[in-house]
């Protein structure tokens, strides 16, 4: 169902398109956040599986197909901390407590930041092919040169829907099924270009890997073994430098395993919260 607003949360609510659905006399909340170019809508083979024993709460980071563009203000949202502060937002106004926080890609660290800041708020959390640094650099493996980086935001100034054909079928990969690149591909036009372009590059130039120690909560890392956007290396910095914290490989093609291959995600996950 989706949540009504109410006078205190209405900012919130409409702002990020919350919906909240589940078990909503369940103690224990699974909140879902999306990754860049998509939106709540990837969760849907994943959440129905824990409907009957938590309560579920999905959103739209602003900039998605079905947020409230109006909020919309490029200094807020210039770095992570805007989409952070959504995230806080939304904890506050449903009065959320106990949260497993499921993030995928960018969103992972919007809510590991989230956690760092309201430890309270939080039980544990679960990232689903994110990382703390994209460019390589010597001792670590990101998966790009700043070199890789500049031709991307090249390619979204001057050919948006050229540049989102491209990247889709490099990151969804699953060549034999074209309908996933096709979906993610039509996430990614359905983005503002100049928000897309804000929001890559604040992901790929930002490094959070001071961050990492200072996680809280028992932490699950979910990695495809063939991801092109996340390399290993970048999922075991993950795994080193969050204290209790723990890796699973799953038997999936490309950075979105949630949706290519939602049933190995959905036991990693259920194994975790046992």
């Amino acid at each position: 169902m989706t949540l009504q607003a109410t006078s205190s949360s209405k900012s919130s609510i409409t702002k990020n398109n919350v919906s909240v659905r589940g078990n909503l006399a369940s103690i224990k909340t699974l909140v879902f956040g999306h990754g860049f170019g998509t939106n709540q809508k990837v969760w849907n083979f994943v959440r129905a599986a824990f409907e009957q024993d938590y309560r579920i709460v999905l959103y739209d980071n602003i900039g998605a197909s079905h947020s409230d563009l109006s909020f919309y203000e490029p200094e807020r949202y210039r770095d992570l901390n805007g989409y952070k502060q959504d995230l806080l937002d939304i904890c506050e106004d449903l009065q959320l407590t106990n949260i497993t926080f499921v993030g995928h890609s960018v969103s992972g660290i919007i809510g590991l930041l989230a956690s760092v800041d309201r430890p309270d708020l939080f039980s544990s959390l679960i990232l689903i092919g994110s990382s703390a640094r994209y460019l390589n650099e010597e001792g670590y493996t990101g998966g790009f040169e700043q070199a890789d980086l500049n031709t991307i935001y090249s390619d979204i100034v001057f050919n948006y829907e050229q540049w989102a054909k491209g990247f889709s079928t490099m990151v969804m990969r699953n060549d034999d099924r074209p309908i996933f690149a096709e979906g993610f591909m039509s996430g990614l036009l359905s983005l503002r270009p100049d928000i897309a372009l804000s929001l890559i590059k604040t992901i790929f130039q930002s490094d959070f890997r001071s961050v990492l120690p200072l996680v809280q909560h028992p932490t699950l890392i979910i990695q495809s073994e063939k991801d092109l956007a996340v390399p290993q290396e970048a999922a075991e910095h993950l795994h080193r430098s969050i204290p209790n914290s723990k890796i699973e490989y799953v038997a999936a093609e490309g950075h979105f395993p949630h949706i290519t291959a939602p049933d190995a995600i959905v036991g990693a996950i259920e194994r975790f919260l046992k």
